[in-house]
């Protein structure tokens, strides 16, 4: 590209490329040579971000052949890597660093968030991005036969079981409280798409499983919110995991999955959706509520989202939680840690019914017989149209991708999970 940036940009880039082979592993590095690598990230970083400004949607035509080709957010930032190593991390960069804890990694994410938030901010490649990532999943496509034959499905982290006409999808990572990481967000996608693409489900219900944890054995636990243990050891990526949740299956949870089967009068297949509560919902549990039809929460149940207290951002809780609490709570709840009971009257703004323990099942049969009506999906897809505009959505998860990445490697969140990783050893 013969644009005036682009030199300086693929020097700055080398520069940076130059100094990482030259130093020693980043756990060995001396101030001054972290101060001096630090420097040239940021000069090659401000170079990437002023390029993509004015020429992102020109990088994104070339990539998906002026929008004939629909990329997932990974097939995307490897074909810009393939395409524009000044762009993005390469395969081998990021190679290098898998494997790394989280302290000790080069931290190139941050530069796939530049990227991403250029082509989500972006109306055009943005809307088109979102588009695809609305696509069900190879992986689903290939269980979807078998699956629509039995109406089981059992993966690592998720169980789905279709029963008169609702797909019961339970999470069962018993090992971890629920908690996330990429395994659980491939097969939560994979199971929400399973979930839409059958014809033979009309609704969707999500629970926790039943946990062997000492504390929490034969209780059910919905979910612990981010697997912290997996993000000091650097198993949390900014895109299998950050920004695929957010744009896989919590966005098609909310617009439902792109497909050919869709009716000619709407762009997607959409089902009601209930969530069911027992014990906690913490963290991407909570987040997980904002986007359901029905909450339902046992009496002793509680949520809440630490994610400031543990240094990052709490998914696109910070653009939804407002439009259930009001701006007071929400900047309680986000900001202070403020933890909601499900009996308190604050919770039940974000819970439709409040039940006792052994009620749980009863009322989620209640629950699934009121969102069977054929007027349920045309409203709660205009409700979700006038509450949560595709747009405004797009904007925030650009702005997300890169402010989710630097906080990855803040030094407060790599000395808090590695506390906690230590705390998880001692017990």
């Amino acid at each position: 590209m013969s644009v005036r940036v682009w030199p300086a940009l693929q020097e700055a880039a080398d520069r940076v490329d130059e100094l990482v082979s030259a130093l020693p592993e980043p756990g060995s590095r001396l101030p001054e040579e972290r101060a001096e690598l630090t420097a040239a990230k940021d000069a090659a970083r401000a170079l990437r971000t002023r390029f993509l400004q004015t020429h992102v949607d020109a990088v994104y035509d070339r990539l998906t052949a002026g929008g004939a080709e629909g990329l997932r957010i990974a097939e995307l930032v490897a074909a810009a890597a393939a395409e524009f190593p000044a762009l993005a991390p390469t395969a081998g960069q990021l190679a290098a660093d898998r494997g790394r804890r989280q302290a000790d990694k080069e931290g190139y994410e941050i530069d796939q968030g530049i990227f991403l938030r250029a082509v989500l901010d972006s109306p055009r490649a943005g809307a088109h991005l979102l588009d695809t990532m609305l696509r069900p999943t190879a992986r689903a496509l290939r269980l979807l036969p078998e699956f629509i034959r039995t109406g089981v499905l059992e993966t690592a982290s998720v169980r789905v079981e279709r029963r008169d006409g609702t797909a019961y999808l339970t999470m069962c990572r018993d090992d971890c409280l629920n908690a996330e990481d990429d395994q659980q967000v491939d097969d939560m996608e994979t199971a929400v798409d399973l979930a839409l693409l059958d014809p033979g489900v009309r609704v969707g219900v999500l629970r926790g499983g039943t946990m062997t944890h000492p504390r929490y054995r034969g209780r059910r636990v919905f979910s612990a919110g981010i697997n912290l243990k997996s993000l000091h050891a650097g198993d949390i990526s900014l895109v299998g995991f950050l920004l695929r949740r957010e744009l896989g299956y919590l966005h098609k949870l909310v617009r439902g999955i792109r497909t050919e089967d869709a009716p000619w009068h709407a762009r997607t297949v959409e089902k009601p959706w209930v969530a069911a509560v027992e014990t906690f919902a913490i963290g991407g549990g909570a987040q997980l509520l904002l986007v359901f039809d029905h909450v339902l929460a046992a009496s002793d149940a509680y949520l809440s989202l630490p994610a400031a207290r543990e240094g990052i951002v709490p998914g696109a809780a910070n653009f939804r939680l407002g439009r259930h609490t009001g701006p007071r709570i929400a900047r309680q709840v986000i900001l202070q840690g403020r933890r909601l009971r499900a009996a308190e009257p604050d919770a039940r703004l974000l819970i439709d019914e409040v039940v006792e323990p052994e009620e749980i099942d009863a009322a989620v049969a209640r629950a699934v017989d009121r969102l069977r009506g054929p007027a349920v999906v045309p409203n709660r897809r205009m409700l979700n149209l006038a509450e949560e505009p595709v747009d405004e959505f797009r904007r925030y998860m650009a702005e997300f991708a890169l402010q989710q990445a630097l906080r990855l490697y803040g030094e407060d969140v790599v000395e808090k999970v590695g506390r906690f990783a230590e705390k998880a050893r001692a017990r």
